[in-house]
């Protein structure tokens, strides 16, 4: 048996050894996590575990016991969506919508890891997600949007 926090609720799951993260994921109606690739090359796949970004693709569901996974889902609730989301929409940063989640994910991730990210910071993170579409500027126009209003918020908070 496998437990594991899912967007905030307590999942327990039994298994076939092999079993993705994102084979799950999908079956439970998740489709924010898209396949990619069976090599976790194009960050379609993007979650957070423990806060961290990783390919579900790639993560056997019995390795994610006592861990905490969210997937974009978690960020909005009913029509309030997350302000990185927003950004997203603001800045026109969404194309056809396959790789967002995942870069939402990233840009998420590095919040969380780093109080001020640089440009070259969220290109890095942002790397990891492969998009067609967008030629990223206007997601790193986003993201800037986004943690520039965060630390703004952060730093009246303090």
């Amino acid at each position: 048996m496998t437990t594991f926090q899912l967007n905030g609720k307590t999942v327990s799951v039994d298994l076939r050894p092999g079993t993705t993260l994102l084979d799950y994921l999908r079956n439970q109606g998740f489709f924010s996590v898209k396949y990619g690739s069976d090599k976790g090359e194009t960050g379609a796949d993007s979650i957070l575990v423990d806060g961290k970004i990783m390919n579900a693709s790639l993560i056997l569901i019995h390795t994610v016991n006592g861990k905490k996974i969210e997937t974009v889902e978690s960020f909005a609730t009913g029509r309030d969506i997350h302000p990185l989301q927003d950004a997203f929409i603001e800045e026109g940063a969404i194309q056809c919508g396959y790789c967002t989640p995942g870069m939402i994910l990233a840009i998420e991730s590095l919040a969380r890891e780093k109080k001020s990210p640089s440009n070259n910071d969220i290109k890095d993170v942002l790397a990891g997600v492969y998009c067609r579409c967008t030629g990223y500027v206007k997601p790193v126009k986003a993201a800037m949007s986004y943690l520039t209003a965060r630390n703004t918020k952060v730093h009246k908070d303090e």
